[in-house]
């Protein structure tokens, strides 16, 4: 573990992964977090603020839309969104994540699941009001951004809405280089691959170090499309 740079647990499981398991090294994080022996460099403590202020500019009421949080981790932007009415799920890949969210908010009303983005429940499909996914695909190699991104989209029922937040990547990242491996404009637009429609999509500086950017990306899918 280390106190000078947040991502060095990260990168150090992911590429002992093999390239064939893109996804196991988050159970092997966050069990070593649990431990006290590596950090989780996205857990906050509470909401992502450019979630935070997404809902807020656009005045986010849930009136019980369900809404699906995309990687949940130890779920502070699931609760963000159930406070704010939504029914809500929200899935990791780690049974660890997922039990650490539990705990964390012992009388929650979300529904945290075990799942893999790369192979999501069939059930699932075309079945949110409001998907979200912050810093979920740009976790995983780049060879699994088409998929992930794909699989994302395909959340959104008729009529609902996709919000994606990712740090914006300029050229096609080394697989050597992560986690994380940012997003290009390129693959932002994979999100839109089944169906969606890109409404929105700004790039906003890190207030800490302005020359690093985030991409905030909002889809809607059109109410005629057919499930």
């Amino acid at each position: 573990m280390t106190d000078t740079d947040p991502d060095a647990d990260a990168r150090r499981l992911a590429q002992e992964s093999a390239a064939d398991d893109p996804t196991g090294w988050f159970e092997r994080l966050y069990a070593e977090a649990a431990e006290g022996q590596a950090i989780v460099p996205w857990d906050r403590g509470e909401a992502h603020p450019m979630l935070r202020e997404w809902a807020q500019t656009n005045h986010l009421v849930g009136r019980g839309s369900r809404a699906v949080v995309v990687g949940c981790g130890t779920g502070e932007n699931a609760e963000f969104l159930s406070d704010n009415g939504f029914h809500t799920v929200a899935f990791d890949i780690s049974a660890t994540a997922v039990q650490t969210a539990r705990d964390r908010f012992p009388q929650s009303d979300v529904d945290y699941l075990v799942a893999d983005l790369l192979d999501p429940p069939a059930a699932w499909q075309y079945a949110f009001d409001l998907v979200v996914e912050v810093f979920t695909v740009q976790s995983l190699p780049p060879r699994w951004h088409t998929l992930a991104s794909t699989n994302t989209g395909l959340l959104v029922k008729p009529g609902g809405t996709l919000l994606v937040l990712a740090a914006v990547g300029d050229s096609a990242p080394e697989p050597s280089s992560g986690p994380p491996w940012p997003l290009t404009r390129e693959e932002i637009d994979t999100f839109a691959s089944g169906g969606l429609d890109l409404v929105q999509l700004a790039e906003i500086p890190v207030p800490a170090d302005p020359s690093r950017r985030r991409w905030r990306a909002e889809y809607h899918r059109s109410p005629a499309t057919r499930a």
